[in-house]
Parts: structure tokens; sequence; C-alpha cells
């Protein structure tokens, strides 16, 4: 399930771009490593995602990812998108790692289909 809305901008908020809060699977692809992790927010510069407590990835990298968005989003139909990214920092919590990452570029690789 995808959960999505908007984020309005705030006054002193330095991102320029229009964020999705957007609940959407991701898999990092980091050396040989395959790591679950979901969308917290995303524009097209940049998202924060959510890992394991257990999973951790280094800072100032760079990684593929790839994310399933929805058709609220791509305006079209549900696609997954390719992505290269930089992780610019880590909050870690007790159960969470979230990362933020500015995405360096992005391609759309196939569209999802649904069985009706």
């Amino acid at each position: 399930m995808v959960y999505m809305k908007p984020k309005l901008a705030i006054a002193n908020d330095r991102r320029g771009r229009q964020r999705f809060t957007i609940n959407a699977p991701v898999t990092l692809f980091i050396g040989d490593r395959e790591i679950a992790a979901y969308t917290r927010d995303l524009s097209n510069q940049g998202v924060y995602f959510y890992l394991a407590s257990a999973d951790e990835i280094p800072i100032d990298i760079d990684f593929d990812f790839e994310v399933g968005l929805p058709p609220e989003i791509t305006l079209s139909t549900s696609c997954r998108i390719k992505c290269r990214g930089h992780a610019l920092r880590s909050e870690k919590s007790r159960n969470l790692t979230g990362i933020a990452a500015k995405i360096l570029e992005y391609s759309i690789q196939r569209e999802i289909t649904t069985a009706a």
C-alpha cells in the first residue's frame, strides 16, 4: 500500500521542489548487497528513506536504488524508477535508520503491471 500526500513548503525550508510524503518500497544496491527500505518523502531531486536499524550504509557515497512509484506521482501509470543517489546524512533511532539522499540521475525502467 502506498500513502502519498504533498508536503507544503515552509518559509524557511531550503528545498525548492515539491516533496511528496510517500511510503513506497525501495531496494538499495550497494556493492553486492541488496538492502530493502521504504521512502518517507520524495522529490525529483532527493529522497528520505528508512532502513531497518541492523542495516547501514556509509554517508557520502554514491549508490543505486529502485523505487516503485504510483500513478499519483508519475501522473500516468505505476512504474519502477532506477536511480543513482548520494547519501547525505543519516539519523538513527532505536528501530530505524533514516537516510537523506540527493538523486543524481534517474530513469524509468518499466511499467508495473497489475492483474485485474
